[in-house]
């Protein structure tokens, strides 16, 4: 019985178990019917409802984002962009396959397994929400993010999400893999204004996107997620640890081989901070460029894609850009170490003095190779200084010449060079070296004689400094950089290069209740000399005799309707025979380019070719053409003789600085200006002009001991003998209407005895030339035979005139 009723419990146990399977089965098949058929409802929704709401792919087929103004070297060497959104379209093809395997490594590696929707990703993501009891995991894959980024907001919801697997299914059956992840390439924002992945590496490295390596694409290819968490330059240390894994993962994908992976992890990646995006530094003249632009076309300036050709030369440009910053920082190291730009507390070594030093630098950009750093230990001997990449540098022996005496423990407070100090250092060919940021400015500026198109425009030592273009926005006094127009203007009043001016002391009567004014010179007064030496020696007493004599109404006319200068700015007084007007370097290179051409006046002009994004022409420049189209100005004899003399001065005289160039077609003039407030060099070769010029924005002296000839030339033959390298050398025909007489050139029209002005100051009229030794000085004539006939009483009175003030001997 016992039996029984044991077998009978265990068939009632049984039954009871497969009930409770029966039910837990209809359970689990009930949720899955309701479960599909709450799918099939939410697909025939989607079908029905929100398909027929979703936006016609023409954004994408027919993509045309907004493009920013590009401006361009004549050579075609990008410089610029202008834009609210950086983009640089490029081809899928011409993407570099470790940017494209970093894009799909860490952002979709079954990109091209699936149809626009990564099922198992999505379940991934929804079982992470469930277990973090909210919308936290995307799983986006890269056609949802081009449907997302192109046509829809980026919450996060689940009505979006569903609308941006329908858009991603859309996509995917009208464009190709390829189309897709072309368009992402471009579209994506990356941070930084920088839209696309070609933007992001100009603005992050400063190079095209072919040119970067895979440890760079790495790290770019970790903006997407979080731009402003990953972005390299606000976030180095978050965007690196992003870079390693995005490695890692191109390492398991086999993506990469190890060796590559071992060599990517140990680069030094250099970011591009505040400044120059570009190889060459353009800034002022991509500035000038964008005004101009924008008063045509106003705000489509920054979105129709338009391009500019400008007439820079892209080694013109850098040699002019080099030459500026190594004459500025030749001059500041001239004149000494100013100190520190600050001090902070250093805490000891740990996350706190890593704070304290990224806090220090956050706000002091680097000034292209000028970076700033903070000093962790000091003595005479070493200094070791940290900068912003977090690496350590040690800086000794000549590094440390320039604040040497900052490293004395006699120096004062603000000079003192300590732990905590914030310098700035430059890694240069020597090693690391401490320096400073000048205060002084400088520019240079070239173009092409012939034509006007400028060849190069720096407008000063560094434009994120300093916005002021000194080229063409500095009025300044030209100094003896003028003195050539003078003479320019004493040749057509019948002087000569053989003409004897009197370097003597004169004197000047004031106006009603003034002194009588006295003009010096640098030097001594060296009595008379010929026009040429005058020049040459750049003697102030010989410019003012001559501007008294041709007249200053005369002489204002002259320069101003034969060179350009502004009549306001260029005073009819004698001074102005010293350069006591005013000029901008631009106008002062277009004046000496009518003495380089042949006496044409031809427009400076920066823009050659606008064209738009489908490359259709907006404009391009005619330009007019010294001996074709261009206005003669000055007569080509004049314009002949003032390069024979300002050869002179470039060969002989105050300009003989360009003697290193190795160069005999080379013409010149020094400037300084009273007190040194500004140093120049203006000069030329028949395919080149340019002007340099030194000094500082607040007028005041550059130093006693500076001259144009310390301060603008170096600066001059810097650039120039870059520019002119591989040029021949030529030499300006004579033109007709010149005459040459012992060795000098004269007007066929202004011969001796035939309205040539032989001297002046010297108490004589005209006469005969007087004949001049190589040292510039009147020649005693040899006794004249028996039976010649002898000289004129005038011209006997003139040379004995001369002789008495050299002694009569």
């Amino acid at each position: 019985m016992s039996s029984t009723k044991k077998s009978n419990q265990d068939v009632n146990k049984s039954k009871q178990s497969g009930s409770l399977t029966r039910a837990l089965l209809l359970s689990i098949g009930g949720l899955v019917l309701a479960g599909a058929v709450i799918g099939g409802l939410l697909v025939t929704y989607a079908l029905v409802v929100m398909m027929p709401q979703l936006p016609d792919l023409d954004a994408i087929t027919d993509y045309r984002p907004k493009v920013p103004l590009r401006i361009y070297t004549a050579d075609h060497v990008l410089i610029g962009e202008f834009g609210e959104e950086r983009r640089s379209l490029v081809k899928l093809d011409d993407i570099p396959a470790d940017m494209k395997n970093a894009v799909l490594a860490i952002e979709d590696a079954r990109f091209y397994q699936h149809g626009g929707v990564d099922v198992i990703g999505i379940l991934r993501a929804v079982l992470t929400d469930v277990m973090h009891g909210g919308a936290t995991q995307g799983a986006s894959t890269i056609t949802m993010q081009v449907a997302r980024n192109v046509f829809l907001s980026s919450e996060k919801t689940y009505s979006r999400k569903i609308y941006e697997m329908l858009l991603a299914y859309k996509i995917e059956t009208a464009l190709s893999k390829d189309q897709i992840l072309e368009v992402y390439m471009n579209q994506i924002y990356l941070g930084q204004r920088s839209f696309g992945f070609a933007a992001a590496a100009r603005t992050y490295f400063g190079k095209d996107l072919k040119d970067i390596t895979l440890a760079q694409a790495a790290m770019l290819a970790g903006l997407p997620k979080a731009p402003s968490a990953y972005n390299p330059v606000v976030n180095p240390k978050r965007a690196r640890i992003r870079q390693e894994y995005i490695l890692k993962r191109m390492l398991e994908l086999k993506f990469i081989s190890q060796e590559q992976y071992d060599q990517a992890l140990a680069e030094d990646i250099q970011v591009k901070t505040k400044g120059n995006n570009y190889s060459v530094h353009a800034e002022y003249a991509i500035e000038m460029v964008r005004q101009m632009l924008y008063a045509q076309y106003k705000d489509d300036t920054y979105t129709r894609g338009l391009s500019v050709i400008t007439t820079l030369n892209s080694a013109d440009q850098k040699a002019a850009y080099d030459a500026v910053r190594k004459g500025v920082m030749d001059y500041d190291r001239r004149h000494g170490y100013r100190g520190p730009e600050a001090t902070i507390d250093l805490p000891p070594a740990g996350d706190d003095r890593d704070q304290a030093i990224e806090d220090a630098l956050q706000d002091r950009p680097d000034n292209d190779d000028i970076v700033p750093a903070v000093v962790l230990s000091a003595d005479a001997k070493q200094v070791q200084v940290m900068l912003r990449s977090d690496v350590a540098v040690t800086i000794s022996g000549e590094g440390l010449r320039l604040a040497a005496s900052a490293l004395s423990p006699k120096a004062g407070k603000g000079l003192r060079i300590q732990p905590g100090s914030v310098i700035r250092v430059i890694n240069t060919a020597k090693g690391w070296q401490i320096t400073q940021l000048p205060q002084v400015e400088a520019t240079m500026v070239s173009l092409t004689p012939q034509t006007g198109a400028i060849r190069a425009l720096v407008g000063g030592f560094d434009f994120n400094q300093n916005k002021f273009n000194h080229v063409t926005q500095a009025w300044r006094q030209p100094g003896s950089t003028f003195k050539p127009f003078i003479y320019s203007a004493a040749l057509e009043k019948g002087f000569g290069p053989a003409s004897i001016i009197n370097d003597a002391p004169v004197s000047y009567p004031g106006g009603p209740g003034q002194d009588a004014w006295e003009p010096k010179d640098d030097d001594q007064p060296d009595g008379p000399m010929p026009l040429r030496t005058g020049l040459q020696r750049s003697k102030n007493l010989v410019s003012i005799r001559l501007l008294d004599a041709i007249g200053v109404k005369y002489a204002q006319e002259f320069v101003t309707s034969h060179f350009g200068f502004d009549i306001d700015k260029t005073p009819p007084y004698l001074p102005l025979a010293l350069g006591a007007g005013q000029v901008t370097p631009l106008q002062l290179v277009s004046a000496y380019a009518v003495l380089a051409n042949g006496g044409y006046r031809v427009n400076p002009y920066l823009i050659a070719q606008v064209t738009d994004a489908r490359g259709v022409d907006l404009s391009k420049v005619e330009p007019q053409i010294a001996g074709q189209n261009a206005p003669r100005v000055l007569d080509a004899r004049n314009s002949y003789i003032m390069t024979s003399l300002l050869q002179s001065v470039a060969q002989r005289g105050t300009g003989a600085g360009t003697n290193v160039l190795h160069r005999t077609d080379l013409a010149g003039k020094t400037g300084t200006t009273n007190d040194a407030f500004d140093g120049w060099f203006a000069g030329y070769q028949n395919s080149l002009v340019a002007v340099a010029w030194m000094g500082y924005d607040q007028p005041k002296s550059l130093g006693s001991r500076e001259f144009g000839a310390q301060l603008a030339l170096p600066i001059w033959t810097e650039y120039m003998g870059r520019a002119l390298r591989g040029v021949p050398e030529y030499q300006m025909p004579m033109p007709a209407g010149i005459t040459m007489i012992n060795n000098e050139f004269y007007f066929d029209n202004f011969t001796p005895g035939n309205g040539f002005i032989a001297s002046l100051g010297l108490g004589g009229g005209s006469g005969a030339p007087i004949d001049i030794g190589p040292d510039g000085v009147p020649v005693t004539p040899a006794p004249t035979p028996a039976g010649t006939p002898g000289p004129t009483t005038s011209q006997e009175d003139e040379k004995q005139n001369i002789l008495k003030l050299f002694g009569g001997h």
